[in-house]
């Protein structure tokens, strides 16, 4: 599967969330905020799921007719927006 840039960074930065939530854990830091920061992992991890099905919706989709939806980027961005 070709992910775009975007998504690649999505996940790249998740990563670099991940290991901050294992050195608060590590470190002993306060169940709260380490919490705060799984969640926001959480959120993030959403949508790359997002991101990455429509993605993939819209190329198959593309391909399949040989057709170009225009608008499509928009779309892509209203739906993580609101996921």
């Amino acid at each position: 599967m070709k992910c775009n840039k975007d998504i690649l960074n999505r996940v790249k930065r998740l990563q670099g969330q991940l290991n901050g939530v294992l050195a608060m854990m590590e470190d002993e830091r306060d169940c709260k905020e380490i919490l705060t920061q799984l969640s926001a992992v959480r959120s993030s991890i959403e949508r790359v799921i997002t991101l990455t099905a429509t993605e993939n919706l819209l190329s198959t989709i593309q391909e399949q007719n040989n057709v170009t939806i225009e608008g499509a980027q928009e779309a892509i961005d209203l739906l993580v927006k609101v996921k």
